[in-house]
Order: structure tokens, then sequence, then C-alpha cells
């Protein structure tokens, strides 16, 4: 076909008594001539059309018609008749009506104003948190249980979980520690050196450590190391059914999995804490050999400026945060899926949920002991 023989598209609304008829003429195709619409659109759908008339078309005739017969399945609730359409035509008009709700949400949602992603946001937060508190509560009922003796969980459980919260974290606990403790002296040294005072660099090592930096790395390297293990054991427990087995059998999934996980954790992290910051001050002794600071002298200086009040203060955070930690990865490992997908995903939100938790509280605690002036 040429270009002369190509005929503009037309659209004629007509009339037969009572019923509506479109006749559709004309080449449609994209690009072509503008199309020439003859007569009223009616309210109702159309009865019949006729294409004897009609010419080629493309996707630009099926747009035409999907527009009005969109309209006519949202007022009537009924696919409305396609009779006389060409039998391609009238099964890709099919194919498109079958699913228009489902479009019209997608478009809807993306496109929902900003106070109604602020409530869906606010139920979101408000729904996890009612699931921390939740899950903390059963926490809570579970240590009364093991305080009054009613708790069941196998004593080895307890053990193993002792030895990986504490004896197999000692490696990284000691490298991250000691580079820390190297870092704050080589930083220290750096800027109180020009006041000839290098020698405070043993009191900015041994306060750093013992009131923050201890506690606070030791508790992000166990959220990375021990939280992650205990999402991903519970969880993966959880996609073999094997939880379900035990409450078929009776036992209480909080007394046998997650109280020996909480009190391995709790027990080990301020000895992990107490461990990190000598670790750390021994790295800060050595840069300070380094940098001419004697190591006796350093020591000396290290033990004039810490005293009990500033040693236990890591000590106390360290509790609250192995607590948090054990939490957070056995909740993560109880909501997971059944599939490993899912259970890759609970690890990831047990750290993230972990350390987010640890930095929070650990503003807490400097707020609250700045108050009491200590």
């Amino acid at each position: 076909m040429t270009s002369a023989e190509v005929q503009p598209p037309r659209a004629i609304w007509r009339q037969d008594g009572v019923v509506q008829i479109l006749e559709l003429a004309g080449d449609w195709r994209r690009g072509g001539a503008e199309v020439v619409v003859t007569g009223t659109a009616p309210d109702r759908a159309v009865a019949r059309y006729q294409t004897e008339a009609l010419g080629t078309f493309d996707s630009t005739l099926p747009a035409f018609l999907l527009a009005h017969l969109r309209s006519q399945v949202k007022d009537n609730g009924m696919a409305p008749p396609l009779d006389g359409l060409p039998v391609n035509l009238r099964g890709l008009l099919e194919l498109a009506l079958a699913v228009p709700e489902e479009i019209v949400e997608q478009n809807a949602a993306g496109k929902s104003p900003a106070m109604v992603r602020l409530g869906r946001f606010s139920l979101r937060a408000w729904a996890s948190t009612v699931d921390v508190i939740e899950f903390v509560g059963k926490c809570s009922l579970s240590l009364g249980r093991f305080i009054t003796g009613r708790a069941r969980f196998r004593s080895k459980d307890l053990w193993v979980c002792v030895q990986e919260c504490g004896v197999e974290a000692l490696p990284i606990v000691t490298l991250i520690s000691f580079l820390i403790g190297m870092i704050l002296a080589f930083v220290g040294n750096a800027q109180l050196t020009n006041f000839g005072a290098n020698l405070l660099v043993a009191d900015l090592v041994a306060i750093a450590m013992v009131r923050e930096m201890g506690v606070v790395m030791t508790a992000i390297i166990m959220s990375g190391r021990t939280g992650a293990a205990f999402a991903a054991h519970i969880g993966s427990m959880k996609s073999n059914e094997e939880i379900d087995a035990l409450r078929t059998s009776g036992f209480d999934p909080f007394d046998f999995l997650v109280l020996p996980r909480l009190l391995a954790l709790v027990l080990m992290m301020p000895l992990l804490t107490v461990y990190s910051n000598a670790v750390g001050i021994l790295g800060g002794m050595m840069v300070g050999s380094f940098v001419g600071i004697p190591a006796v002298l350093f020591w000396n200086e290290t033990l004039l400026s810490i005293n009990l009040t500033n040693s236990s203060l890591g000590v106390i955070k360290s509790v609250f945060f192995g607590a948090t930690i054990a939490i957070s990865g056995c909740m993560q490992g109880m909501r997971a899926g059944k599939s490993s997908a899912a259970v890759g995903e609970a690890t990831t939100h047990a750290i993230v949920a972990a350390i987010t938790w640890i930095v929070v509280l650990d503003s807490a605690f400097a707020a609250i002991f700045t108050l009491l002036n200590i």
C-alpha cells in the first residue's frame, strides 16, 4: 500500500434506535493522520461495531478503544460487548480488559499523597514496635522461668553458646581492639605533641577505651558475628520446620533456643569488654613506645587516669548491649520466612537492627552519664 492509498482513521458514533453503533474506518497507524471523530461518544456501552471500511491498524486503534471501554467497565462493572471487531483486535482488548484494576491500583500507589505515605510508615513503625515489645516480654517471661527453675533447655546448649560467644570471638576482638588502641594513640600523639603533652596520650587511650571504644567496638563485632549467627541458625531451623516440631513436642522455643543465647551473650559481653580494654591499652602503649613514651611511664599514667567509676561504665553498658544483640538476632531468626533468601534477609536485618540499637543506647547512656556528672 502506498502513501496515496492510506485513508485517514475515522470513528463514527451512530445510534440505530436504542442501539449504539461505532463504525471504524481508514488506516489507524502511529504517526499518521489524526483520528476524525464524528458524533458524540455515548454514556452506555457500544452494542455493535462496524469495521467493513477498516483498513490496517497498529496499537493506535486498541489504545483508542481501550480508553472508552475501560470507562464502561468502571461504570457498569461488566465487560462491554466486542461484537463486530476483528478477531485479533477483540482478543487483544479482552486480554487488556482482564487486568484493568491492578494497573489502576499500582498507579495509585505510586502517586499516593504524602500524608498517605506517612500514615503507612507510621503503621509499619507501630507494628514493628509492638513486635519488639512482645518479643522482649516473652524473653522476660522465659528469664523468669529460668530464675524460678522452670525453664527447660539443655545445659550443653548454653555452654556451646558461651564458647561461640566468648572463646571463639577472641581473635577478632583482639585484632580490632589492638588496632583501635593504636589509632587512638597515633591521633592523640599527633595533636598533643603540639602542646608538649604527648604523655597524655596514655590518658586519652585509657579513658577512650574503658568508657566508649572498647565496649562499642566489641558490641559491633558481636553484632556482625554472633547476632548474625543467631539469626541464621534459628532462621534455618524455622525454614526446616524444626521450631514447629519443638512446639509440637511440648518445648517452648523461647526457653530452648532464645534463652541460652541470651544468657551466653549477657555473660560474655562484660568479659570481652574488659579484654578489649586491656588489648586496646596495650596497642596504645606500643605506639607510645614508638613515639618516645617509655612503657613504664605509659602504664603509670594509665593507672592514674582511670578509676573504678570510669572502668565500670563500659562494663555496665556491655550487659545491655549483649542483651540487645541477642534479642535482635533471635527475633529476626524467629520471624524469618521459610526460604534460604528469607534467612539471608533475616541475618542482614539482625545486624542492622543490633548496630542501630547499640548506637541509640550508647547515646542514651552518654546523656545519662553527663546528667549524673560521671
